[in-house]
């Protein structure tokens, strides 16, 4: 477990000193002593969790447990390699359309509907948006004009 910033009360926080206890390992990245949001990874640090300020930080305590090498890419992954969504095949395009009325979904529920990751929606509601043909709600809710 990585912790990367918690305050001092956090539920992040509480999850991390469970994990001490049952020796498990934890990792934190320090932070501003001055940073109220630093507070809980800083006390971690105090109480035995590693501190981490790069990738080998965390490779060089899980090689030994995991027993083999962890090889990063040299190099950073392509934007093909991301995810990132190509162009919207049409039958997604028009199954989105038609899940959107003059009611309002919300964005979540049009991922679910439709079976279209969450890429390909954005993608579909940024065009209808760009073209005039959406509004926006209240709550997050996405309209047909």
């Amino acid at each position: 477990m990585v912790i990367v910033e918690a305050a001092k009360r956090s539920g992040s926080l509480i999850t991390a000193r469970m994990a001490l206890e049952q020796g498990r390992e934890v990792f934190a990245v320090p932070g501003s002593p001055i940073d109220p949001r630093a507070e809980g990874t800083n006390g971690l640090i105090k109480q035995g969790a590693a501190v981490v300020t790069e990738a080998d930080d965390v490779i060089s305590v899980l090689q030994p447990i995991l027993g083999q090498a962890i090889e990063l890419p040299a190099r950073e992954p392509s934007r093909d390699t991301l995810g990132t969504p190509g162009e919207p095949e049409s039958d997604e395009r028009q199954r989105i359309v038609s899940l959107l009325g003059p009611l309002g979904v919300e964005i979540d529920e049009l991922v679910r509907q439709s079976g279209a990751s969450a890429a390909t929606v954005r993608m579909v509601l940024l065009e209808l948006e760009i073209a005039g043909r959406i509004e926006r709600q209240a709550g997050g809710r996405i309209a047909l004009r």
